[in-house]
């Protein structure tokens, strides 16, 4: 790889891992809107599915490329990209839960009864909301940087309430043809996998990425969240700076008989030190596919 072919901006500061991302295909979601997937085959035709969730200002293959190559050893690995971000479904508001509703959605689209679902970040928010909304579709959860409530401080209160006062003031999602730019304008990432990289980033605007904001500080599922009843697991950045790690850790015990899984490294990890979060990621699924399929053995 070329390094004059590579933006400067992150040629020499992000070294991102070199794997296989697949290839992906807009999804009509019905009744709902269009939205960018990609379904990557398992060892086996019954592989289990997992459909992962991703990070807030970013897409569903930014977040997890690293992951899916481990992660296509033992399932279908699945990942869509949410509402406002990249070339997700356009819609007059976000929340939360029309995101939960969408990936439910997209199982029926691929004729899938139950799945696990694993979030990063906002989108293990969304994976809470899943397990809410659609708990019969829900085998198992993976939460990493997750939380049960946010604005539990001053300076959280105040960041979420003014990102959510700002974007109130404008009307839509953005751009309407932010993402149409990036599908136009696709990098190979075989090629040069800095320069998709930034191309995925750029494809969700800053006003989406506003409205999203404001609407994650509403995030409250402390009331119910000691209901799960399907194997869950937690994987906790210990260098978090976004979500402390405390926070993660206390939302796990909450979980009945969720099992903690812990990484040395902050929140961008998923991407940054996939080195160290991929094994551990791939490990807490594992534990959670084992968990569930102890459920469904006939006594």
């Amino acid at each position: 790889m070329s390094s004059a072919r590579r933006d400067p901006r992150l040629s020499v500061r992000i070294r991102l891992p070199e794997v296989d991302i697949p290839e992906g295909r807009v999804v009509e979601l019905p009744g709902r809107g269009s939205t960018y997937v990609t379904d990557t085959a398992g060892p086996t035709p019954d592989a289990p599915p997992i459909v992962l969730l991703h990070a807030l200002t970013t897409t569903g293959l930014l977040t997890w490329f690293p992951s899916i190559p481990e992660l296509s050893k033992k399932f279908r690995v699945i990942t869509l990209d949410l509402r406002w971000h990249g070339r997700g479904i356009k819609s007059d508001e976000f929340s939360l839960r029309d995101c939960a509703d969408d990936a439910v959605a997209l199982l029926d689209v691929l004729g899938i009864e139950k799945a696990m679902f694993a979030g990063f970040s906002m989108g293990s928010l969304i994976a809470q909301r899943v397990w809410r909304q659609h708990p019969e579709r829900v085998g198992g959860l993976v939460l990493c940087a997750s939380t049960d409530v946010f604005q539990r401080t001053a300076t959280e209160r105040a960041f979420h309430n003014g990102m959510s006062s700002i974007a109130a003031r404008v009307p839509g999602y953005g751009s309407p043809r932010r993402a149409g730019r990036v599908q136009s304008a696709q990098v190979d990432p075989a090629v040069d996998i800095n320069r998709w990289a930034l191309n995925e980033f750029r494809s969700t605007s800053p006003i989406a990425v506003g409205k999203a904001v404001g609407a994650i500080g509403k995030h409250h599922t402390r009331p119910w969240i000691n209901q799960i009843d399907v194997p869950t697991a937690v994987v906790v950045p210990l260098r978090d700076k976004a979500i402390p790690p405390a926070r993660q850790i206390a939302m796990a015990q909450r979980i009945p008989g969720a099992t903690m899984h812990e990484v040395d490294a902050g929140h961008s990890c998923c991407v940054m030190d996939a080195d160290k979060f991929v094994p551990v990621f791939s490990h807490a699924c594992n534990v959670v596919l084992a968990r569930w399929r102890e459920r469904t053995v006939p006594n």
